[in-house]
């Protein structure tokens, strides 16, 4: 039986890795102009990465993906470097991830205030993060959440969003109280008025984040060279179309000023009274997100880990810590409690800052800026291994002769990501901006002060 994965199945596997209704709100936050702020986000964010990911792994398909790539070009240091991002992405991203389980708990019993409530979200991750922390311990999570839990957090809630949504909007038309109200080619483009929606951008660049992921599948598919850029890119597209369609229909329903970031029912609750349709829906809608969420949370508990597992058999972090020993379901205990611990710490968030929203906000941008330093790493690996490794076999290439485009693609990306990050930074309150600032650059500094002080009795591990 052939092992090899046909164009069909890649673009479905690469959507699979990227929808979700998270981002929904954020791009719907920002009117017409998410038009644009869509279009910004795939030519000089989503393009290049996909580009310079379907070059670094056909030439390095062996497993590791962008550690593998950065570790090849710039050496064990920088290759620790982002196994440890990857890592810690996960903690100001799992809070992310998790503060919709408050929202969609209170719209399952009717009660959509405490979806605002900062402490009651608090609670919520808190405890369901925990209960699914002990349970990976006990049992194999991962393969059963990673099953279900896409269709009840992300295809279902996405479907049902859609129609009703366009139900919605077919009966009223465009609402002159929504966020779209009446439309206006100015409207698409940023000014000085609409300045302060920048705030959101980070959050719409975070709908792509991961996309290389599927880069993985590349020595399975089927004519490789010519289906990936192709599948890649109809996934984009795909992608843009289920966020972009659902965005619009958001944006228009929900009154003007009074969206609700990490809550996905409120659109769905309003539809309900536009269309005369029993409230139970929402309530079964909510309830079929919190555990769709909950699955999902479960199976990413370990997922990310496996890096910084990896890199601890290398003898990069020292043994007492045990990152290095496995249960029969190939958790690593002391992982997993550690990043339990600080995704906590990260969640309290949500004790010292009243506004639900603005919280969302800042562990969105915290999340996208982690992971947009692996890339700009990635990026200088690419033009690093042109000159280093001149000959190595290249199944796919960025540009037949020459290097000017791999400059070009490469340095469209880490410019697009400075870009965002200083749009992000201006356009939000000081606090919220130092926060994510120094969020960032704690978590990148960590990796360099341990691999300063690495030691030989780290290594090798023979346990």
């Amino acid at each position: 039986m052939s092992n090899k994965v046909g164009l069909g199945t890649f673009i479905g596997l690469t959507m699979a890795l990227c929808a979700t209704v998270r981002s929904i709100p954020t791009l719907a936050a920002t009117g017409w102009l998410l038009l644009a702020y869509l279009l910004f986000s795939i030519v000089f964010f989503a393009g290049p990465i996909c580009a310079v990911a379907g070059e670094l792994s056909t030439m390095l398909p062996g497993e590791g993906g962008p550690q593998l790539w950065v570790k090849t070009a710039l050496g064990e240091r920088w290759g620790f470097v982002v196994a440890w991002l990857l890592w810690v992405q996960m903690f100001p991203g799992m809070v992310m991830v998790a503060s919709v389980l408050g929202p969609t708990l209170g719209n399952t019993f009717s009660l959509p205030a405490l979806g605002l409530d900062n402490h009651f979200t608090l609670g919520c991750i808190l405890v369901v993060y925990w209960i699914i922390t002990v349970l990976n311990l006990k049992f194999d999570m991962a393969k059963f959440g990673g099953k279900f839990g896409v269709w009840l957090g992300v295809y279902i809630p996405v479907l049902v969003l859609l129609i009703l949504g366009l139900a919605t909007s077919v009966k009223i038309g465009i609402n002159p109280h929504g966020g779209l109200q009446s439309f206006s080619v100015d409207k698409l483009i940023p000014n000085l008025d609409s300045i302060s929606s920048l705030q959101y951008l980070a959050g719409i660049i975070f709908i792509f984040v991961g996309i290389e992921m599927s880069s993985v599948y590349i020595p399975r598919l089927e004519n490789a060279t010519k289906n990936y850029i192709k599948g890649v890119y109809i996934s984009l597209i795909g992608l843009v179309l289920l966020n972009l369609l659902n965005a619009l229909l958001v944006a228009n329903v929900v009154p003007a000023g009074e969206l609700e970031l990490s809550n996905i029912t409120q659109p769905i609750l309003i539809e309900c009274q536009y269309l005369g349709l029993p409230t139970i829906i929402a309530n079964v809608f909510s309830f079929m997100v919190f555990v769709g969420v909950l699955l999902q949370l479960s199976a990413w508990v370990t997922g990310p880990s496996r890096t910084i597992i990896a890199v601890a058999k290398q003898g990069l972090l020292p043994k007492w810590l045990g990152y290095h020993k496995e249960n029969e379901f190939g958790v690593a205990r002391n992982v997993v409690l550690t990043q339990s611990v600080i995704i906590s710490l990260f969640a309290l968030l949500y004790g010292v800052m009243d506004d639900v929203n603005s919280v969302f906000l800042t562990l969105t941008n915290a999340t996208t800026i982690v992971y947009c330093i692996v890339y700009v790493l990635v990026a200088i690996a690419l033009i690093k291994l042109r000159y280093s490794m001149p000959k190595a076999k290249r199944p796919y290439r960025i540009g037949k002769d020459g290097n000017l485009l791999a400059w070009i693609i490469a340095s469209v990306l880490v410019l697009s990501i400075a870009f965002a990050i200083f749009a992000t930074m201006i356009t939000t309150s000081v606090f919220e901006a130092a926060l994510v600032i120094c969020l960032s650059v704690i978590l990148f500094v960590i990796p360099l002060i341990i691999y300063s002080n690495k030691k030989d009795s780290w290594y090798p591990i023979n346990e």
